[in-house]
Formats: structure tokens, sequence, C-alpha cells
């Protein structure tokens, strides 16, 4: 299961160091749901080597301002603290997988 981040473990759990997939998504956006399958079983896949999780736009307003997030799924790529990568709508497993191998 990918991680939960939210707007008060957000700087703790994404920003600590390493690389950090964080998607952007919302329950009602029928692209979010395509790719949510895809990001946990890349959380799974990479478990160890990187932090991947989801943050809901609807709960979580202040990552979502801070980063820009305008359209969902949006997905950021961090390492140590800096977004390194962007994603913005749906893509496929390989496509993110190649973007997060090119990081660790």
């Amino acid at each position: 299961m990918a991680f939960v981040f939210t707007d008060s473990n957000f700087k703790d759990s994404a920003l600590a160091g390493g690389v950090t997939v964080v998607d952007f998504w919302a329950e009602w956006c029928g692209p979010c749901r395509l790719i949510g399958p895809i990001i946990d079983d890349l959380s799974k896949q990479y478990e160890g080597k990187a932090t991947i999780g989801k943050v809901n736009v609807d709960d979580n307003p202040e990552i979502s301002l801070k980063y820009g997030v305008r359209s969902i799924p949006t997905i950021l790529i961090i390492k140590d603290g800096e977004v390194v990568d962007k994603q913005v709508g749906v893509t496929t497993k390989a496509s993110l997988e190649a973007k997060i191998v090119a990081h660790l």
C-alpha cells in the first residue's frame, strides 16, 4: 500500500532525503483511479529504495498549493527535498518506473 502524505506529515516524510514519488489525486478523478494501482504496485516494488505515496488534494490543500498542482493526477518525483521530475496526467507503469530508476 502506498504511503499517505498529508499536510502535517509531508515535510518529515517526503522531504527527508532520498527519492520520493508523490501522486496528487482525488476520489472523484477518473484518471487518478487509473494511476492508483500503479502507484500501489510501485510502492511495493521500491520499498526500502524510495518512498512512494499519495496526497488527496481535497483533504490536503496546502501541499497542492505549495507545489502548484492544478491538474490531477500530477506525480512529482522529489530527490533530497527538491522536485526533479513531474508527470501530469495518466501514464504507464513503465514510464513512471523509468523516471524513478533515473533518480535512484
